[in-house]
């Protein structure tokens, strides 16, 4: 729960799937020169080589802008943005020096293009291996703010923080609580045992860094920059439950409401105050020549573009109250079926305000309607359902469904029900997700030495 509006400042709750990246580093000898950095990964082609010299000319990190250009200068090895681009995070925000040439091996079983966080478990893997191969001490929570600075500024994507977060510090069985304002943890939530989540791939290839997302996050951070500008305007008051109620600093700058965070906004001071003055959509132009700037360092106004601008906005102020809903519900004591029809109601409103904001497709919207028909058919058999609700996750546009329903056999039964229909209809068998693991920093990891002049094992040389 909480999706997109992570970089609204919003509650999310997220659990680490069961499949996992795993990278392995090695540092060149001093004598290998020039040095070298080489990226092996399982899933892709040809390996990337370059001189960490084109990274760290004169021996100074490229600037991110630079970087960006770098990796995308060959679109067949753009995929080693988000492996090399952690180097030049590290050097220039934690101050690490790559002296040595390197050898990074990149194995990952997290599918690509799901909806499933794949790329925060490269970045959040390879950074962790990178830091503990150099006797860096990196806590999670870092960890994962200079992952997601990677993949907004060298890899180019737009996006929040909260996969990062959970594939950082993430438990298993347990939903990862983060307040976005950046990265505030604020404990975790077992998966009560007679209840279960599963997650299923609607074949729709998923990617934030596309335009639907972009666009949906710039008419965002407009809706914050025009509703800043009506506080200043005393049009509206009480406009935020934590924070600034935005209105004017004392230099005379419009201040944000709700410190940035339109998550801070409660829904009913947005219905009351902004949402009537918000436009349905504006321009590029017509904004910038109002407003100048949207505050966002993440992504960039194109004049030439409409951008929807109330839903958006909107969004995560309501989805925000949903996830605390949420995570009261969930903590609550077993009272039969009621607690299953709270949780699967506040899922499936989340999944109709990401289709509002532009974000659904049909191969998802049709996996929740399969889960609601499931529903519906026990229901009318006078029996008791299996499955309560479902919603899409991640940044929307494709990728996977999370489904709740309750725990055993008459929940596998019911979900398989909906996977073989949704199979029939699409002529297409959607991977199913079950369970979950531990994140990077439970995990830790293994370092391995090679000891000079040790002979091999009969059995052959050690791996």
């Amino acid at each position: 729960m909480g999706g997109i509006a992570d970089y609204s400042g919003s509650l999310v709750m997220q659990m680490p799937i069961a499949e996992a990246c795993h990278v392995a580093v090695q540092r060149h000898a001093a004598s290998d020169q020039p040095p070298r950095l080489r990226i092996l990964s399982f899933r892709h082609g040809a390996a990337f080589e370059a001189d960490l010299s084109e990274l760290f000319p004169g021996g100074e990190p490229l600037g991110y802008t630079a970087a960006r250009t770098f990796f995308r200068r060959d679109p067949s090895h753009a995929w080693a943005a988000y492996v090399g681009g952690a180097l030049v995070v590290m050097a220039r925000e934690a101050g690490l020096r790559f002296d040595w040439g390197l050898s990074i091996l990149v194995s990952s079983g997290v599918p690509e293009g799901k909806g499933v966080s794949s790329s925060a478990a490269v970045e959040v893997s390879v950074m962790a291996a990178l830091a503990a191969a150099h006797g860096a001490r990196i806590d999670g929570r870092t960890l994962a703010l200079l992952c997601q600075k990677g993949e907004n500024a060298v890899v180019g994507a737009p996006c929040g923080v909260m996969d990062q977060m959970s594939a950082a510090l993430g438990e298993e069985a347990r939903l990862l609580a983060l307040r976005c304002q950046p990265a505030e943890v604020q404990g975790s939530a077992p998966i009560p045992p007679h209840l279960q989540f599963w997650g299923v791939d609607s074949g729709i290839v998923h990617s934030v860094g596309g335009s639907d997302y972009g666009h949906v996050r710039v008419g965002t951070f407009m809706g914050l920059r025009i509703m800043s500008q009506l506080a200043a305007q005393a049009r509206c008051s009480g406009a935020s439950s934590s924070g600034s109620n935005g209105g004017s600093s004392s230099d005379g700058e419009v201040a944000p409401v709700g410190n940035g965070y339109l998550a801070n906004v409660p829904p009913s001071t947005f219905a009351m105050c902004y949402e009537a003055r918000l436009p349905e959509a504006t321009s590029g132009a017509d904004f910038l020549g109002q407003y100048s700037s949207h505050w966002d360092a993440a992504t960039q106004i194109d004049p030439a573009q409409t951008y929807a601008v109330r839903t958006p906005a909107g969004h995560p102020v309501h989805e925000n109250f949903r996830v605390h809903a949420f995570r009261q519900v969930l903590a609550a004591p077993p009272g039969g079926p009621e607690q299953l029809e709270v949780l699967g109601e506040l899922m499936r409103q989340s999944h109709a305000s990401y289709s509002r904001c532009g974000l659904g497709s049909d191969g998802t919207d049709r996996l929740v309607e399969l889960v609601a028909e499931e529903r519906a058919a026990a229901e009318a058999a006078g029996e008791e359902p299996a499955l309560y609700g479902a919603k899409i996750t991640g940044g929307g546009s494709g990728g996977t469904v999370c489904v709740l329903g309750v725990a055993g056999p008459r929940g596998e039964a019911a979900l398989q029900r909906v996977v073989q229909r949704y199979s029939h209809e699409r002529q297409y068998t959607p991977k199913v997700f079950r369970g979950s693991s531990a994140g990077a920093a439970a995990f830790g990891h293994l370092r391995l030495r090679r000891r000079e002049g040790s002979a091999p094992s009969p059995a052959g040389p050690s791996a």
